[in-house]
């Protein structure tokens, strides 16, 4: 398998509507306006692509200044354990370092720590949520 990183790809809502059902495990419907979004909040983002199949996507959100955020990491199932996901961690990061930030932040559950700390680099911070719904 040879894939190739996107940086801002033309977002085809239903492809990567189907990617995030495919990687969570979740309901394809309804499609999702990721290109709206994208284009309003979100720094960069990127996909892997295996030919024309998006088999990975990351986005980068910020606050405009220092601050970055990795957002909706997902990899398709049958290309997991391959680097695709590290790629694309280390992809974001560089265009968020381009862009001018000082901090990448990322949240995640705790059976991916691993990936994360380990694999990627992250290093373990207190943080605090609110469940707004």
């Amino acid at each position: 398998m040879t894939v190739s990183l996107v940086v801002k790809f033309p977002v085809d809502d239903a492809e990567l509507t189907a990617l995030h059902a495919r990687a969570f495990d979740a309901d394809p419907t309804p499609i999702h306006p990721w290109a709206e979004r994208l284009a309003r909040h979100a720094l960069t983002w990127i996909g892997g692509y295996d030919d024309d199949r998006l088999i990975g996507f990351i986005q980068v959100s910020w606050d405009g200044g220092a601050h970055a955020f990795l957002l909706d990491t997902a990899v398709d199932p049958a290309s997991r354990h391959s680097g695709l996901g590290a790629a694309l961690v280390a992809a974001a990061t560089r265009e968020a370092r381009n862009a001018g930030c000082t901090w990448l932040h990322v949240d995640f559950e705790p059976h991916l720590r691993h990936f994360y700390v380990d694999r990627c680099g992250f290093r373990p911070t207190d943080a605090g949520l609110i469940r707004l719904n």
